[in-house]
């Protein structure tokens, strides 16, 4: 006679806990070239979701522990930048823009800032009329 053994669950269990090195095989299995994340995951039985937060984790996890090198060359100080002959123009406040409200026609309305380009505004006119 042939045993088999035979697990019986008496709860329901809603998280599955994976350690760490599960976790770590299955996200190595993912960078393999031509490596299928859903069906690694779906083989694993867990969401693809899960699977590339796992990835996230532990990538993010692995580059901070490699220190990163820069090589440095030392140079003779620059000289200091000529000082221009003019200032440059002071930008003055900008007064409180209000809003103008143009009758089209029609029921139509166009409302625009106070201080809105003259040409720009002449160009929209323009157009809204031959419409």
């Amino acid at each position: 006679m042939t045993r088999r053994q035979i697990e019986v669950i008496t709860s329901v269990e809603r998280r599955r806990r994976w350690s760490r090195e599960d976790k770590e095989r299955l996200v190595a299995a993912t960078l393999e070239p031509g490596a299928s994340v859903s069906e690694i995951a779906h083989s694993a039985g867990i969401h693809v979701s899960q699977l590339f937060r796992w990835r996230k984790e532990l990538c993010q996890i692995s580059a901070r522990s490699v220190p990163q090198l820069v090589p440095v060359e030392v140079v003779e100080a620059l000289p200091a930048p000529a000082i221009p002959a003019e200032p440059p123009p002071v930008n003055r406040a900008r007064k409180k823009a209000s809003v103008v409200t143009i009758e089209l026609g029609g029921g139509r309305r166009l409302r625009v800032e106070s201080d809105i380009d003259t040409e720009a505004l002449a160009r929209i006119l323009h157009v809204l009329e031959r419409r």
